[in-house]
């Protein structure tokens, strides 16, 4: 069972990776600071996409599943969570492009507002 809730966790705590990275600029608006720590996962995020990596966490999800006698899978968390939503075809090396050009271009709005409407003084 506690492998299971560990598992579970990892899951939930990669999601909220994946919307911090996406979405997280946004958070400017109420810290400056947070760049030095969004910035960062930005190009994590955007080169575990470009670059055909896997994310740490994918292989610790797994790893807890297998603990808990559960099946494991053997792809990415986002070919496994989030394309069957989005793309019930499969990931290929031009979705994960797209999703990393995504990833930027939501930064660069969120940047670019901040820029523009959120900077004090």
């Amino acid at each position: 069972m506690f492998y299971k809730f560990a598992a579970d966790t990892v899951v939930v705590i990669h999601l909220l990776f994946i919307v911090f990275a996406v979405a997280g600029g946004l958070l400017l608006f109420l810290r400056r600071w947070i760049v030095w720590v969004h910035l960062p996962a930005v190009v994590w995020a955007v080169l575990i996409g470009w670059r055909g990596w896997i994310c740490p966490l994918t292989p610790l999800e797994n790893h807890l599943r297998q603990k808990a006698q559960l099946a494991s899978y053997e792809e990415s968390f986002v070919g496994h969570y989030l394309l069957p939503v989005v793309y019930p075809a499969g990931l290929t090396q031009e979705i994960q492009y797209l999703l990393g050009g995504l990833v930027i271009a939501a930064n660069l709005l969120c940047y670019g507002l901040y820029v523009a409407f959120g900077r004090k003084g």
